[in-house]
């Protein structure tokens, strides 16, 4: 007993029980380990959010500065007595050299006209003054001060430096004295904005950039290479959001995405940063946890294998033992050593698989009994009414002394029956099957007084292929019944037999009443009921087919009401050399 419990399936599973809580430990040390570099991981993101944030507040004081030199130029203007005043121009300079990154200051008329400029330069031809987005921008929303992108300061001959221009409309005294409306115009130096910006670094690669609330940008590292396409920001998503953080991966790569929005104006700080980097803190964690690990998994994998192998080979060998059972071989037998309860399976195995043998063979037996009996009384009910009407009409033609006519019946229905038993076998030439047909043709035409023609055609090669006998006779019938003796016109069927590739089609047309689509699926399951007959006929000769050659073959229909029905007959090509024998 001790013997056979140290074997047992349950004394392997402690022991892999054991095993596995060995792994469980591993399992928990990863997951702390995923905890600290998840940790490290958002220092990361806080640190670059952090940087972000610097970047933004220190644009926030500088447009703050710009935005209070405008407001002192445009109170000056405002308090000046006339916009010609040497005091005011005065002023202005002194403003404009307080700081260097002050590059002109100027006012125009709300035509475009130029009223007042320090320092003092002549005005280029052809600005389209009007077309420039700062002064549009001034005259559709006057009381608002805007900033444009930056761009070439381009108004005054001698001026090219890249600037960011601050407008609205104010008030001004003309020479007169007069108040009228204008435009007034700072330009300040776009330098300061883009040392801010070039002083920031998020790794090796990563970067800041700028863009305005309509998303044009303002400052990028690679802005020329924006220009010329060849470099992508996706600025759509950035546009979405006002401040935050997600993870973008539209440029192929996975790069965090921080925005935070500059305010007053509305410019939007973006800061890329590629997520290889910043994972460089868990990626030497991941160096250092990899190397423990793999000494530990490959204990633990010697390990496994031993004790996998050892519950596995027993079953293993049971497994292929139920495969060539599932082939078919049902003389397999096992000797699995192994697990006390394996050892059991196998010897339970062995005796399913001897009860299963029986089974089958008595499955078989009982089968092939059923399947010789139905053959055997499908062939032998011959429509009783057919036989009835069939003597009747015999007896009518003697009466009328129509020789002829008896002798014709007579003869066919000698012949129709000679087939119809074929000394007990199931299998005849399809020349034989076109002969009981034909001669069944025959003693119909006649019952109906010759209310149909018909015409029967074959290949050469197809009359010597084999066939299920009496396939033909009952689609002929359902023809006559149920398509053409309800017809006022003269009926036709035509029949004939074609090699189509390696099978043998039969192929049966009326110029019937035809059929719809559900009284052609009703003739397929026998369901079909009428005053004239039903359609149980054809559903055996479709289940004869099917039993006998396989469910690719059988019947087919095609019908249109008024118009006909087709029947065709498919099963093997089948020739006499080759399957003579066959019964």
């Amino acid at each position: 007993m001790n013997r056979i419990r140290l074997r047992s399936i349950q004394f392997i599973i402690t022991i892999s029980f054991m095993v596995i809580t060995i792994l469980v430990v591993l399992i928990v040390s990863l997951m702390l380990y995923n905890k600290f570099s998840k940790t490290a991981e958002e220092n990361a993101y806080l640190n670059i959010q952090q940087i972000i944030e610097q970047v933004n507040s220190n644009l926030e004081n500088y447009v703050n500065g710009m935005i209070d030199i405008y407001e002192v130029v445009e109170d000056q203007i405002d308090k000046s007595p006339t916009i010609s005043s040497p005091i005011l121009a005065e002023q202005l300079r002194a403003i404009l050299k307080s700081r260097e990154d002050l590059k002109s200051i100027a006012l125009y008329t709300r035509k475009g006209d130029l009223v007042l400029n320090i320092p003092s330069l002549m005005m280029r031809k052809n600005t389209r003054l009007e077309q420039q987005s700062w002064f549009e921008a001034a005259i559709q929303r006057p009381k608002e001060l805007t900033f444009s992108s930056p761009h070439i300061e381009n108004l005054f001959k001698g001026q090219y430096s890249w600037v960011v221009s601050q407008s609205r409309q104010i008030k001004y005294a003309d020479k007169s004295g007069r108040k009228q409306d204008g435009v007034l115009l700072v330009d300040v130096n776009f330098k300061t904005i883009d040392e801010i910006s070039k002083k920031v670094s998020l790794g090796k690669k990563g970067y800041i950039y700028i863009i305005d609330s309509l998303g044009n940008i303002v400052y990028h590292p690679q802005q020329q290479l924006i220009y010329a396409g060849l470099k992508y920001e996706n600025l759509e998503q950035v546009l979405s959001y006002s401040y935050g953080s997600y993870v973008d991966h539209s440029t192929g790569e996975s790069r965090l995405i921080t925005i935070k929005t500059v305010e007053p104006i509305g410019w939007k700080v973006v800061g890329v940063a590629y997520t290889d980097e910043i994972l460089t803190t868990k990626q030497d964690l991941n160096q250092f946890i990899f190397w423990v690990l793999v000494v530990v998994i490959l204990l633990v994998l010697l390990i496994s294998i031993y004790m996998s192998a050892k519950i596995s080979r027993p079953i293993k060998m049971l497994e292929k033992s139920v495969k060539k059972v599932e082939q078919g071989d049902f003389n397999t037998r096992i000797n699995v050593k192994g697990a006390y309860e394996v050892e059991q399976l196998s010897h339970q195995f062995n005796l399913m698989i001897g009860r299963i043998g029986q089974l089958m063979d008595q499955i078989i037996y009982e089968q092939e009994a059923k399947r010789k009996s139905e053959l055997d009384v499908l062939q032998s009910q011959i429509n009783p009414h057919f036989l009835y009407n069939t003597l009747n009409s015999v007896i009518r033609f003697a009466q009328r002394e129509k020789k002829e006519e008896v002798i014709t019946m007579i003869n066919s229905l000698s012949k129709f029956f000679r087939i119809s038993l074929s000394k007990g076998k199931n299998i005849i030439t399809v020349q034989d099957e076109l002969e009981h047909v034909r001669n069944y043709l025959v003693i119909q035409n006649m019952r109906y007084k010759n209310k149909f023609q018909y015409k029967i055609e074959a290949e050469e090669k197809a009359l010597s292929c084999l066939t299920l006998k009496l396939i033909l006779q009952p689609i002929v019938e359902n023809a006559i019944v149920h398509g053409i003796e309800m017809m006022a016109d003269e009926g036709f069927i035509h029949i004939s037999v074609n090699i189509v590739g390696d099978k043998l089609l039969f192929q049966v047309t009326d110029n019937g009443l035809g059929m719809s689509e559900e009284t052609m699926q009703q003739l397929l399951t026998g369901h079909l009921k009428s005053e004239h007959g039903s359609s149980v006929g054809v559903k055996n000769v479709h289940e004869r087919i099917r039993l006998y050659y396989g469910d690719e073959y059988g019947l087919q229909f095609e019908s249109e009401l008024e118009e006909g029905t087709t029947v065709c007959i498919w099963i093997p090509a089948v020739y006499e050399d080759e399957g003579g024998g066959v019964t």
